[in-house]
């Protein structure tokens, strides 16, 4: 494996853990703050960045870009989450669709982490999920 497919691989496993980390971070109660924490850098990155760079910008996206395109690829989507899909399914997924999909899975995910690090009431006793 050459150093390029093997950083390519890697930043792979780095999105797919900050999606995941972002997606259900918050079902821990050890990893909630963490979560939240996560979860404005994306923010920050997608509408902070994004007044630059493009809103939803990622720059893990830009870095794992840069290297594909060394590997040769072409024509890459905008999002990491468009491009699996399409590999994944096989076919064009629409960008619309890839991208009201990723702000509603977002969106609940910080509504939860919010409710759960700052409004959740900590009960004596409650089922916790350590």
């Amino acid at each position: 494996m050459t150093a390029l497919r093997l950083l390519d691989f890697l930043l792979t496993i780095c999105h797919m853990l900050i999606i995941g980390f972002n997606l259900f971070g918050w079902v821990w109660r050890r990893t909630r703050l963490a979560n939240f924490v996560v979860i404005m850098v994306t923010a920050a990155c997608w509408f902070i960045l994004g007044i630059w760079y493009g809103i939803g910008y990622c720059p893990v996206t830009d870095w794992q870009w840069q290297i594909k395109e060394k590997l040769g690829e072409r024509n890459l989507p905008n999002s990491f989450v468009k491009y699996w899909a399409d590999k994944l399914i096989g076919t064009d997924v629409n960008t619309q669709f890839i991208d009201v999909l990723i702000a509603v899975c977002f969106a609940a995910a910080l509504i939860i982490s919010v409710y759960l690090n700052f409004f959740a009431k900590r009960r004596k006793g409650a089922i916790n999920n350590d």
